[in-house]
């Protein structure tokens, strides 16, 4: 029986007609056992569904336990994201890879799963590409147009060599940094239309949403540009960055309007850093074993699982993966 070798960790598994039928269905997001997807056609799906995939971002082997977990318990199909910085303190881009198709297997995680780099560099998604991810998204928002559309054809070239989905950016998403949230660029219809002709798999565009907490002056999400993006490109699944905060009716809304997949990640860590600074208040260290990490860190992981749960009821992907 011929054996191949594809995926991430590189693991092998028995194939059906060879190299590219495995890959053909490794990029349509067909789970085979103990094996991440593509997270192409969990968006197509939700696309036509109606409902948005929760990207949800890993930040250590806790989240991607407490994130697969969750997932699996209300069947769930889910993209696991990591920004290069993650990345860069968890080990590298091979090590993450090899936990999360690791754990995938151990936990017996049936619900379709993509691990996929969160605005990547260039250079960081070839090396995700290279590491054995299964999505990657190439951010070339900062570029000029020119620059961004010349990068962003190169990793979709490399990625779907590998059956490997690609997400592209237009539009800068706003950003708080250092207490100075700016908000962000409103994408040019037009240019998301170029970006969308290269083949990618979903398109992120700015539309007023922000990463981290919003301010109390925020306006809101833009849905005329929304729409006008929406008319341009079709049915290409988008991308809302920024997730946490934004109140249920516009995040149903913009689903409405064709966002497939929404990006979730401080709403995670705030919920994290509070259950596990009441733990410690409590004093719950200092008793018994408490100082186990094991036990210190389990309310953080439980608050995750809760705040995941929330956020796929809102998106309306529970028991999709069925």
């Amino acid at each position: 029986m011929e054996r191949v070798v594809i995926g991430v960790a590189k693991t092998t598994r028995q194939s059906y007609n060879g190299k590219e039928d495995m890959l053909d269905r490794h990029a349509n997001g067909i789970k085979e056992e103990n094996m991440l997807v593509s997270a192409k056609e969990m968006l197509d799906k939700a696309v036509a569904g109606h409902y948005a995939v929760a990207h949800i971002n890993l930040n250590n082997l806790e989240w991607t336990k407490a994130v697969l977990e969750i997932a699996q318990e209300l069947k769930a199909p889910v993209i696991l994201g990591v920004s290069e910085g993650a990345n860069k303190y968890m080990g590298g881009y091979k090590t993450v890879a090899a936990m999360v198709k690791a754990m995938d297997e151990s936990l017996g995680i049936t619900v379709p799963v993509a691990l996929h780099l969160d605005h990547g560099t260039y250079e960081g998604a070839k090396g995700c590409i290279e590491a054995g991810y299964t999505s990657v998204m190439f951010d070339g928002s900062h570029f000029d147009l020119e620059e961004n559309l010349e990068k962003t054809t190169e990793i979709v070239k490399l990625a779907h060599k590998q059956g490997i989905s690609v997400e592209a950016e237009v539009g800068t998403i706003g950003e708080d940094k250092n207490g100075v949230v700016g908000m962000g660029e409103i994408a040019d219809p037009e240019e998301c239309k170029r970006l969308a002709d290269l083949g990618i798999d979903f398109l992120a565009a700015g539309i007023g949403n922000i990463h981290g907490v919003y301010p109390a002056n925020w306006q809101g999400l833009n849905f005329e540009a929304l729409q006008k993006i929406k008319e341009k490109i079709g049915d290409l699944p988008l991308v809302l960055h920024g997730g946490t905060g934004i109140p249920k009716e516009m995040i149903q809304k913009a689903i409405s309007l064709g966002v497939a997949k929404i990006n979730v990640n401080t709403e995670c860590q705030i919920a994290f850093a509070k259950a596990t600074r009441a733990y410690i208040e409590a004093g719950k260290d200092q008793q018994g074993k408490g100082f186990d990490p094991r036990k210190l860190l389990a309310p953080g992981a439980q608050a995750i699982k809760d705040t995941v749960k929330e956020k796929m009821e809102m998106f309306g992907c529970i028991g999709k993966a069925e």
